[in-house]
């Protein structure tokens, strides 16, 4: 199976000396190089109080990149349902659909995505909307608001009618987002397209696809399973300068694996000084062992493989790359390289 589609994920990384206007004016830039590269989609995570990602707020962020295109679809890779109500981010997201329609994915996840206390700050101390008794719940309610028609509630003995924005025409795409076979089998059982997090927690990939594939039940969502890979890519004409480009995420994930001190992520010049225990250097070969990290050939017979191996022709990859010292702080010139180097590979190649 040949890629037939490359997609982008998107952190908003913050790097040391960048403000965080700075760093999203970089990703506004990214997201139009990607549409001009010929990317599908562009998603953006949730993640809250971490000195080195400003995607805190995927809707905000997603106005803005849409605004900033014209074709590329652009979503959340994911909401972290456990720290919203539903009504808001159907209500977001339908608003977003109404002003672009045809080119907003809803994606939705199950992890908080922050520390407890950030966690209590999201809900204002209340409980959490998105526990595995109720995440099923959840999120059929999500989906079930943001209907065109709206839904209707019973309270009282009377029916209330509830609709996430006055007049829609259409709804975002939802998509289920996952690390366990969890999601995978709601994601089925409810016919909603899905993602596993291969570029995190890839050691289960293959049997939870399987899983999600074979027990699918098609809805007037999707009528068929839809899914994709995920995975951490850094292209430079070199495999050496691919993988000086590289270091900054490592060691940043490094630290968040070993508990380690997290700040804004270092130069690829601080990085290349940074010498660590040797059971560190085995957690980063370990964990980057997944990544594509070499020139734009390499790295592009390598995602074919893979998709090959998945059984994808859609692949989303996080630009992973690091700047320079010399870099302009409003741009992200290695994670640009990046994704028009490969798409040059990839599409040349199909």
């Amino acid at each position: 199976m040949s890629i037939r589609r490359l997609s982008v994920l998107d952190l908003i990384p913050v790097r040391d000396g960048q403000s965080t206007g700075q760093a999203l004016a970089a990703s506004v830039a990214l997201a139009q190089r990607a549409e001009a590269a010929g990317f599908h989609r562009y998603w953006v995570a949730e993640h809250h109080n971490m000195p080195s990602v400003a995607s805190t707020n995927p809707p905000v962020i997603i106005a803005m990149l849409a605004g900033a295109t014209s074709q590329l679809r652009v979503g959340s890779g994911g909401i972290m349902l456990p720290n919203h109500a539903p009504l808001v981010v159907a209500e977001q997201f339908s608003l977003l659909e109404a002003r672009y329609p045809g080119r907003i994915d809803l994606g939705i996840g199950r992890a908080p995505g922050s520390d407890p206390v950030t966690n209590w700050a999201l809900r204002h101390g209340g409980p959490q909307t998105g526990d595995a008794d109720r995440f099923g719940e959840h999120v059929d309610n999500l989906i079930a608001m943001m209907e065109p028609a709206g839904v209707g509630l019973q309270l009282q003995g009377r029916s209330y009618a509830l609709r996430a924005t006055p007049n829609a025409l259409g709804r975002p795409t939802p998509w289920l987002l996952g690390s366990s076979d969890y999601s995978a089998r709601m994601a089925a059982s409810k016919g909603l397209p899905y993602v596993f997090a291969h570029h995190f927690s890839g050691d289960s990939t293959a049997s939870v696809l399987d899983l999600y594939r074979s027990s699918f039940q098609p809805s007037d969502v999707s009528p068929a399973p839809q899914t994709f890979l995920t995975v951490n890519v850094v292209v430079a004409p070199t495999q050496e300068e691919a993988e000086r480009l590289a270091r900054p995420y490592v060691l940043a994930m490094v630290a968040l694996r070993t508990g380690g001190e997290l700040g804004p992520q270092l130069s690829v010049e601080e990085a290349a000084e940074v010498r660590l225990p040797e059971a560190h250097e085995a957690v980063a070969a370990s964990m980057s062992e997944r990544w594509v990290v070499g020139t734009p050939e390499t790295a592009g017979r390598q995602l074919e493989q893979l998709a090959e191996h998945f059984g994808v022709d859609e692949v989303m990859v996080h630009p992973v790359a690091g700047a320079l010292a010399s870099d302009p702080v409003d741009r992200s010139p290695g994670r640009e390289a990046t994704l028009e180097l490969l798409a040059a590979s990839v599409f040349a190649a199909a």
